[in-house]
């Protein structure tokens, strides 16, 4: 699906330019702990970014299939509330932020194990 190259390539897009606004942009005007945090959103954002990539190329040369559409769904869900949450987070020190962030990594567990059935199931 062309919509998941676009998103995945959206995001490692994004992840570079955030991280480059975090180091350049954020440093010692952050506290270090709040830096690494918003590095840890980078990281995540990238990792998948790439992981989009790889299902917009799966899903156009398997049948089609729900469990890696639903995957990724959920894998770019995960990025706006993983990442996203850290980002804002590190900027405004809003600590009950930090509550939505297992929520995207839930999505991101979810994304993976549904990509692993679908290679499963068309295996």
């Amino acid at each position: 699906m062309k919509i998941f190259i676009i998103l995945g390539a959206l995001n490692a897009f994004l992840s570079v330019a955030l991280g480059a606004f975090g180091a350049h942009g954020l440093e010692g005007k952050l506290e270090p702990k709040y830096l690494e945090i918003w590095k840890t959103g980078v990281q995540y954002q990238m990792f998948h970014a790439i992981g989009l990539l790889i299902i917009g190329i799966l899903a156009g040369n398997i049948p089609a299939s729900s469990l890696i559409s639903w995957s990724g769904w959920l894998m770019f869900l995960g990025i706006l509330l993983f990442s996203g949450s850290l980002y804002v987070l590190s900027v405004t020190r809003i600590s009950i932020l930090g509550a939505i962030t297992p929520i995207g990594g839930v999505s991101f567990l979810v994304a993976w194990l549904l990509l692993i059935f679908a290679a499963l199931k068309w295996m």
